[in-house]
């Protein structure tokens, strides 16, 4: 990451992917039951969990794809194939993450029902930082030439961490100024522009394991 436009990706694609804007209505509906109480400390636990999960991603990832014996420019193939079809659920007006089937709805309705916290499953993991957000750190740590480089990726899980606490502490006015239509199209926007970091993505780990492919043109 040696240019600021490079710096800038890297936000950008997190943004993107982890979109809190379209887990508003999924927040609301979990915590219909909550106390004033509870939906602060969801909000709060949410947020820094997102920011753990981007955070250690960003300093272990690799390490962990070195321990499996993974090649970078494959989890590179890999990781953008991911993002390309978290970009279509989002075209198609869907959190990134979003797998959510309908027992699995249900389990979480009782759960919250109950009083237990959701920050983590389902909020955070996937619904927030899932995956293809995980997937995106890891692919942006290995460009990393720095330490303070390094550093400023984990400073973007902050970012996203209080883009989260906004969305969510704002869960109320955001639904009823945008309301679903506008949601959709934050999240479509969102989608189109994941698609293009996607491709780019790939293409870059095609590059690496082909570089035949790098001199075509």
């Amino acid at each position: 990451m040696s240019t600021s436009m490079d710096l800038i990706k890297p936000l950008v694609t997190l943004v993107a992917i982890v979109n809190p804007l379209a887990i508003v209505p999924f927040f609301i509906h979990y915590t219909q039951d909550y106390s004033d109480a509870q939906r602060k400390r969801t909000v709060r636990m949410s947020a820094f969990s997102a920011f753990v999960v981007i955070a250690v991603s960003a300093l272990i990832g690799l390490q962990l794809l070195s321990f499996f014996g993974i090649s970078i420019a494959s989890f590179q193939v890999g990781g953008g194939l991911l993002l390309l079809m978290s970009s279509i659920s989002m075209l198609n007006a869907q959190p990134a993450e979003s797998k959510t089937n309908v027992d699995e709805l249900r389990a979480v309705e009782v759960k919250a029902s109950m009083g237990a916290s959701i920050a983590v499953v389902p909020l955070t993991i996937p619904l927030l930082t899932g995956p293809a957000a995980i997937s995106t750190v890891v692919i942006y740590a290995d460009k990393a030439r720095h330490l303070w480089e390094l550093a400023v990726l984990v400073g973007y899980g902050v970012v996203v961490a209080l883009a989260t606490a906004l969305a969510f502490s704002l869960a109320q006015p955001i639904a009823r100024v945008l309301g679903k239509t506008g949601i959709n199209i934050m999240t479509r926007l969102m989608g189109l522009i994941l698609a293009a970091l996607a491709v780019e993505v790939m293409a870059d780990g095609l590059g690496k394991l082909f570089p035949i492919l790098s001199k075509v043109g």
